[in-house]
């Protein structure tokens, strides 16, 4: 890795490192086996929220000289050198050349566990392991031998992590100051099936002598014995999440709801209850790992991430707060109090505060330039899009790699998401129709010419493989591009047409739509009769 390489990857890990420490991170992540997908793709996916303004990143592949080193800086701002490996993967996001991809969701667990001396964090973690990996198992072997060596110094972080064939969980946590490593398990999805995390460790019991599909820290349990978080003694099994990441009604509720609304959409037979996300005393957890009634493919676990609860006693387009039409987001805090008591709003899986959100599709029978794609949308899935980015492209749209939360800028893919989805907040019930009706435009066509494109591909490389590369390239670059300046239009239609409170139809003409009925009956439940005409007033307007 060159200098300037290496000062892009140092900020960019500064960057995100900073914002989920910082500001009130919560993120989501869904694995789809081969046997659970349509094609026979691993498919996982991320949610990266937090209030920061991502860059969109391409290391590229590279040879090292013996003795090369590049600079790891820590949070707490610790720095470290660390030898190179003669060979680097090219890595587009967080999906490498050989359709490698890796994602996270934090749980925090114990926090005393934290060991602020470690060097590693999750995310250089992902990201080393994406250049020196080509498979999930290699990529669990380095992540877990670099904060051995050097030491961890996140909180405690599941991660999604998935190749052509398999696709893993794996959960860590560290061992507190003075203890350099860190306690962690890995556990492969069975093929055909399913899982979800999001900020709540999900790994409890799991098989000890099965190294093909469970391995593990030589310590996971031992520690926790001698942290007093597990006694064998009492003979229950050991549960990773029980020691270190103990339920709290609070986190569940913040965590597990999210579990609970994927699963219930793509196993409806099974009838998830919702009581478990509720912390209802007695209520079943859920399984780690769910076969859904139908195989996914990209855009069914696009659309879960789509997700506010719709449909059910949770749904937050149905309540008071979500104001007169239907605006699903809560402003932070999540957590408030009134009177002394303490409450919380529902976290959707679908959020403002998403920076980012990919979803990336992983073939074993497709060649590595066309099989992985790395499919990227910005800000509140709900109200992006996402375009495609093959793993072989060697150039990123500029507006998906510029930008800052500090200054808003048209130039910034990011803004331009980001000013759409604040402004449907005005009057969104009408507004998310016409954000809906061009998301649907853009998506479609990307999805239906992806077969076209590949088959063109395909042929392209047995002729001259060389062309693959920047074939792809125009394309994925293009199509982004495109996107932008679609939402860009979007954005400037949304002013026009919703102005001032009117709407405006086709000609250009102001409507007075007011409010729905169902809300206006509330207000005239709250303040009585003080908006009733044709009643008498005396001298001091009263009624």
């Amino acid at each position: 890795m060159n200098d300037r390489a290496i000062k892009i990857f140092l900020t960019l890990f500064i960057l995100l490192s900073s914002a989920a420490w910082i500001y009130n991170y919560a993120c989501t992540s869904i694995l789809v086996t081969k046997g659970a997908s349509k094609n026979g793709a691993t498919i996982i996916s991320y949610s990266c929220d937090g209030e920061f303004h991502p860059i969109l990143e391409m290391l590229p592949a590279a040879d090292h000289k013996p003795g090369e080193m590049f600079q790891l800086e820590s949070w707490s701002g610790r720095k470290l050198l660390i030898p190179q490996v003669a060979h680097t993967y090219k890595v587009v996001g967080l999906m490498n050349e050989y359709q490698l991809a890796i994602g996270e969701t934090t749980f925090d667990g114990r926090l005393n566990l934290v060991n602020s001396e470690g060097y590693f964090d999750y995310y250089p973690l992902m990201r080393i392991a994406l250049q020196r990996a080509k498979t999930a198992r290699e990529a669990i072997k380095v992540m877990t031998s670099l904060v051995e060596e050097y030491g961890y110094c996140s909180t405690g972080e599941s991660f999604s992590i998935a190749d052509k064939e398999e696709a893993w969980i794996m959960e860590m946590i560290g061992m507190g100051p003075g203890n350099k490593g860190a306690v962690w398990v890995a556990v492969k999805v069975p093929d055909g099936y399913v899982s979800v995390h999001a900020n709540m460790s999900r790994i409890h019991e799991f098989p000890l002598n099965d190294p093909e599909n469970c391995i593990y820290s030589k310590n996971v349990i031992s520690f926790s014995e001698k942290m007093g978080y597990y006694d064998s003694k009492r003979g229950k099994p050991f549960s990773f999440s029980d020691a270190y990441n103990p339920a709290t009604e609070e986190q569940v509720r913040y965590s597990l709801r999210r579990v609970w609304s994927v699963l219930r959409r793509i196993a409806p037979s099974q009838n998830f209850s919702p009581d478990y996300s509720s912390f209802v005393k007695g209520a079943t957890p859920y399984p780690l790992f769910v076969k859904p009634d139908s195989k996914l493919d990209v855009q069914d676990v696009i659309a879960l991430h789509r997700d506010h609860y719709e449909g059910t006693e949770f749904d937050m387009t149905k309540n008071l707060s979500s104001g007169p039409f239907g605006a699903p987001d809560r402003w932070r805090p999540i957590k408030w109090d009134v009177d002394g008591k303490k409450y919380a709003w529902e976290r959707p899986i679908a959020t403002q505060q998403s920076a980012f959100v990919f979803v990336s599709e992983s073939r074993a029978d497709v060649p590595d330039e066309i099989g992985g794609v790395y499919w990227y949308g910005l800000d509140n899935p709900y109200t992006s899009v996402f375009v495609p980015l093959y793993t072989s492209i060697t150039e990123l749209p500029k507006s998906y790699t510029v930008g800052t939360l500090r200054k808003y800028s048209r130039d910034s893919a990011w803004w331009v998401f980001n000013f759409v989805a604040n402004y449907a907040n005005l009057r969104w019930s009408y507004m998310i129709k016409d954000i809906q009706k061009v998301q649907k435009e853009i998506e479609s066509a990307e999805f239906g010419r992806q077969k076209y494109l590949e088959e063109t591909v395909m042929k392209m490389a047995k002729d001259n493989k060389g062309m693959v590369s920047p074939y792809l390239t125009k394309y994925c670059v293009d199509n982004a591009e495109g996107t932008v300046q679609k939402w860009r239009d979007l954005g400037d239609f949304l002013i026009t047409r919703y102005n001032d409170g009117y709407i405006q139809d086709e000609k250009g003409n102001p409507h007075e739509i007011g409010y729905p009925v169902p809300w206006l009956k509330k207000e005239l439940k709250e303040s009585g009769d003080r908006f009733k005409l044709g009643q008498e007033r005396n001298g001091n307007g009263e009624l």
